[in-house]
């Protein structure tokens, strides 16, 4: 005779109407003719698949950072930059570690507090921090740069997904909880426009994502998009008219002291700027300027790529290109894996938007997939835009490649944004699981305001 439990097959035999099991702490009597017991448990364990696209990933950043860290070494140590990098993927895969052992219920409490943090780190930056690469939006904390930039895109996510689950209805989102999304994000990219626009256009291009994932009837969406649209063109408004009204302010003073207070309003023109240039495009005969310089050197890395490319190591424009280590990654990684080595990392992101995507069609309820879908979208996202920036096909911009490109905030960001999906893979109750403990331990871990169905188990 048989008998089921949540844990696993019980096999149990019985003799006479006698129960004769033996014990699961008895070995030698199981070996007893008649007297046995088989037990297969279901072990908690994450996704074995996301897993491997994180590994793949990292090993690829250890050898691609090395060839383009070139123009980084100082003095006789070259493996400076990578020691540097590898200690924060170490630290990363600590953060994601201990994440991926916490139900994610516990996160998404936390969310708002988390967001709320991350818009006073963001404001502070933005007003009173250190400029990185020509842009307002980091502090210094010790030896440590923090860059909140990084940091909101993560958490806008987890305040989107706690919203829209507790607003989830059938194949819709209450209306309250669509403007409090709309607001949340209207609230941080108001900031992050400040110093970067692509920043802002993908934090909006992820939450338009989740609407969209949510069930959100796509009126409604093109109604928020709108409204994105219109905040967007009167920030840029009045951040062109206020810089210039304080510019026109200093034409008494001397030339130098003009030319600083004008400085940010030439930096209010920058995307004005890069767009231009962009469709301008380069050209055989233009000469070599501070503004073309990473458009040329990385379109000369990617054409020496070829199809297969030059080898491990073997980068000849990671010294010529500035940023090769982080905002052009991407074209080491074509000069020395060729076209087949892009695609095949271009492969492993669009692997984790699958895997997240089956995952989050298997699970009971609307929170986890919210988490796991925002989170793989966010990276994949970011991704493709780095990649869209370094081939020519975006304005040029600054976004680092996650996991490849040197950097320590993204990079511990990324790694805590796997682990929140490892978490979901991990803990979150499957539609094949039924009543067992494990959807039990899940609705006491979410409560009843974060206890939506998702839509995929009502199909």
């Amino acid at each position: 005779m048989t008998d089921n439990n949540d844990d696993g097959i019980f096999i149990r035999e019985t003799i006479g109407g006698r129960d004769v099991s033996a014990s699961a702490t008895a070995p030698r009597r199981q070996a007893r003719v008649g007297k046995k017991e088989a037990i297969i448990a279901t072990v908690k364990s994450s996704d074995p698949y996301i897993w491997g696209i994180y590994i793949t990933l990292v090993v690829v950043s250890i050898i691609e950072l090395y060839s383009a860290s070139s123009s980084e070494v100082v003095g006789s140590n070259v493996y400076a930059p990578l020691i540097r990098h590898c200690m924060f993927l170490g630290i990363g895969f600590v953060i994601l570690y201990l994440i991926q052992k916490i139900h994610y219920g516990y996160i998404a409490r936390f969310a708002p507090l988390i967001g709320i943090l991350s818009w006073l780190a963001l404001a502070y930056s933005s007003f009173m921090g250190v400029e990185i690469n020509g842009a307002q939006r980091a502090f210094n904390i010790g030896p440590l740069t923090v860059q909140p930039p990084e940091i909101v895109k993560l958490t806008v996510i987890l305040w989107l997904a706690t919203i829209l689950a507790k607003n989830q209805k059938r194949h819709d989102v209450k209306t309250a909880g669509i403007v409090y999304s709309a607001v949340i994000v209207a609230m941080f990219g108001g900031l992050l426009a400040l110093n970067g626009l692509t920043n802002t256009l993908l934090v909006m291009l992820v939450s338009v994502s989740m609407f969209m994932i949510c069930g959100i009837p796509y009126k409604k969406i093109a109604i928020i998009i709108g409204i994105y649209a219109v905040l967007a063109g009167s920030f840029y408004v009045a951040n062109k008219m206020l810089h210039s009204s304080s510019a026109f302010d200093k034409v008494g003073q001397t030339e130098v002291a003009y030319a600083t207070a004008n400085q940010h309003s030439i930096g209010s023109e920058t995307h004005v700027n890069r767009i231009t240039s962009h469709i301008r495009g380069v050209h055989p005969g233009d000469s070599l300027t501070d503004q073309n310089r990473q458009v040329i050197m990385a379109k000369f890395a990617q054409a020496r790529g070829g199809l297969v490319g030059k080898g491990l190591g073997n980068s000849r424009e990671s010294v010529r290109l500035p940023l090769a280590f982080s905002d052009y990654i991407y074209s080491i990684v074509i000069e020395e894996g060729g076209l087949l080595g892009g695609i095949f990392v271009m492969i492993l992101y669009l692997l984790l938007l699958a895997r997240a995507g089956f995952v989050a069609y298997n699970l009971n309820r609307a929170l986890p997939a919210f988490l796991i879908l925002g989170c793989a979208i966010l990276i994949v996202s970011q991704a493709l835009i780095h990649m869209a920036i370094v081939t020519g096909l975006f304005p040029v911009s600054g976004q680092p490649l996650p996991f490849i490109s040197k950097g320590g905030t993204s990079v511990l960001v990324m790694s805590a944004a796997i682990g929140v999906m490892l978490s979901v893979s991990r803990h979150a109750a499957r539609q094949n699981d039924g009543r067992s403990q494990r959807d039990n331990d899940e609705s006491r871990h979410l409560g009843k305001d974060m206890d939506a169905i998702n839509a995929s188990a009502e199909a």
